[in-house]
């Protein structure tokens, strides 16, 4: 396998999907050099059964799953807020934020990556269809759908979205 070609034609690919993931362009950076250096250690190469990108999408979403947990080790929970911001603000929009998450930590998928992938990633139906193995049609569909089940679910909550 030539892993220069494949660094070449994917890069920005999986940097995309990973900034989804992240939402932090030095976290992505790192962790899309690393998917690419696992997926030239690997014992279990592309066997060809699915696409490269998809392959690539898959070590890039784990690879960002064991970074969570080995960050989760190391946070701090003693952080103090500054005087001068507003509690009850912020309070506010961490309420929203936090349903909003909420609601897409239940979302089944793959409704969920395909929203995210759509909104933080802000990647076109084709690269999601792509990332996906499916058409662009399935990936405007699935995001449609998505959008519709997060109203729902804010609804639920009573909060418009």
């Amino acid at each position: 396998m030539d892993f220069e070609k494949l660094y070449q034609t994917y890069y920005m690919e999986v940097y995309s999907y990973l900034m989804t993931l992240a939402r932090n362009a030095h976290l992505a950076e790192e962790l899309t050099q690393e998917v690419f250096f696992k997926a030239m250690k690997t014992r279990h190469p592309h066997d060809g059964t699915s696409g490269e990108l998809t392959w690539l999408c898959a070590i890039a979403k784990n690879t960002f799953i064991d970074e969570c947990r080995k960050q989760a080790r190391f946070q701090d929970t003693d952080e103090e807020i500054p005087a001068d911001i507003n509690l009850e603000e912020m309070f506010a929009k961490e309420s929203a934020t936090l349903q909003i998450h909420q609601i897409l930590h239940r979302m089944e998928e793959p409704y969920k990556e395909v929203f995210q992938l759509r909104i933080f990633g802000e990647l076109s139906f084709q690269k999601i269809g792509q990332i996906f193995d499916k058409s662009e049609v399935w990936a405007r569909v699935t995001y449609h759908r998505a959008r519709i089940k997060i109203q729902e679910r804010m609804e639920e909550y009573g909060t418009k979205f």
